[in-house]
């Protein structure tokens, strides 16, 4: 194993992803795409999009090993309403979809972004109120 392998191995995805300016980057591109689909965006139609895209950099942050600076609620509290609008397995596919394509954009190499839709799809069932 090489220098930069082992150093790779140790760093968290946040890190390898490129740290802040990359999941800022990430967060504004995948939100630009959220809400231009017409499956979903209807979900947002009364957030303030200001303090969504902040909390959702501080939760993407959180969970993909960077500093806490969390201070939302949990997946399930924050998503009950979105369930009792009708929020299901096919908006969270959606939501998926964007997250891969964001990364993709961003040139984030295949292994990371698989790792990236782990952590989120860990999330499905509590998203979804199951």
């Amino acid at each position: 194993m090489s220098d930069s392998q082992e150093t790779t191995s140790s760093q968290s995805l946040y890190e390898q992803l490129g740290g802040e300016a990359a999941v800022n980057a990430a967060v504004d591109i995948f939100y630009r795409k959220v809400l231009a689909d017409y499956r979903i965006n209807r979900f947002f139609d009364n957030s303030d999009m200001e303090k969504q895209i902040a909390k959702q950099k501080a939760f993407l942050t959180m969970a993909f090993g960077g500093p806490n600076n969390y201070s939302g609620t949990d997946m399930r509290s924050a998503h009950a309403r979105l369930v009792k609008m009708g929020l299901n397995a096919s908006h969270f596919d959606a939501v998926m979809e964007h997250l891969g394509a964001t990364l993709t954009e961003l040139n984030v190499p295949q292994e990371l972004i698989a790792q990236a839709a782990a952590i989120a799809e860990s999330t499905r069932n509590d998203v979804l109120g199951k």
